[in-house]
């Protein structure tokens, strides 16, 4: 059975400040999703999408973040699985700020066409010092789809630290989803950065930014041999793709490009890596991966 799968990536403007009206333009474009592109199973929006940021400043309502914060589950997450139960997409939309025991978070959910929120992910590294005041989190997150496979969950600058997609890869994760939001010219970078992650780990890569006054665009996905297959300009747009999660398998059995099956000799290689506390390779989720030796198609008979 085939493990394909329809993805959207929208790349949109917020309502400055105004989280009502930004769920509101959430819940349009989600809807005119459905409408045009049913073969969709997902939408993902932009980090910090929900509560309508614009920029890393206190706004002049001094208690917005008071006002446009919560816990979750609670009213923020309702809403968005309202939104998910009427368009039966899975829905991950972008991040909010999450307020547990004193502390924020900033916070993503993964919710399902039935409405159920499924997973939840707290950012690890926040954008210091600009994200001042945020607390980091320290869970991992991966989730399944039933019938089509794993997916992981990081935000914005979590893909500057190779770790953390790495240990996605090797809790099983085929699929990395990554809302960001970068106005900045490091934009650039993170694009080298998404093909990177992709490579590394012989998984999709799929990385979408916010655009406007707080946003460069250039929302990206790409595929198990760092192929890009989408790339958004600086415009409000939705990128629609098929992800086949087998090509993944795929990449992973036989190598990137049928070449270089890094994954099977980091699990077998018995290295140890003293900035990592001396530990060695756990097999992880790369244990079902067969040998590392040269792979041949059953029924194709290998040349003498």
């Amino acid at each position: 059975m085939s493990r394909l799968f329809g993805i959207a990536g929208v790349q949109m403007s917020v309502e400055a400040w105004d989280m009502n009206g930004t769920i509101e333009k959430m819940s349009d474009v989600a809807m005119n999703i459905r409408k045009q592109m049913p073969w969709v199973n997902m939408v993902v929006y932009h980090e910090l999408v929900v509560p309508g940021l614009v920029q890393f400043k206190t706004p002049v309502d001094a208690n917005w973040y008071k006002k446009n914060s919560g816990p979750i589950p609670g009213p923020m997450t309702d809403r968005l699985c309202e939104l998910a139960r009427k368009t039966r997409q899975w829905l991950i939309p972008g991040s909010m700020w999450e307020i547990e025991d004193d502390k924020m978070y900033n916070t993503s959910v993964v919710i399902s066409p039935d409405g159920e929120l499924v997973a939840k992910y707290r950012k690890m590294f926040p954008w210091l010092p600009y994200e001042a005041g945020t607390a980091a989190g320290d869970q991992f997150c991966v989730f399944d789809i039933p019938n089509v496979g794993r997916f992981g969950l990081c935000i914005c600058y979590d893909m500057w630290f190779p770790e953390v997609s790495r240990t996605l890869a090797w809790m099983g994760a085929e699929v990395i989803i990554q809302p960001t939001l970068t106005p900045t010219s490091d934009r650039e970078l993170e694009l080298v950065m998404a093909r990177a992650n992709a490579l590394f780990n012989q998984c999709y890569f799929v990385s979408i930014n916010g655009i406007g006054a707080w946003g460069g665009g250039r929302s990206t996905i790409i595929d198990p041999d760092g192929r890009i297959l989408q790339q958004a300009g600086t415009n409000q747009t939705f990128m629609t793709e098929i992800l086949d999660l087998d090509h993944t398998t795929r990449t992973r059995e036989f190598g990137t490009l049928g070449l270089a099956q890094t994954l099977k000799q980091l699990r077998d290689s018995g290295k140890k890596f003293p900035i990592y506390g001396n530990n060695g390779v756990a097999k992880g989720g790369f244990e079902n991966l067969g040998k590392l030796a040269f792979q041949h198609i059953e029924g194709v008979k290998a040349v003498e």
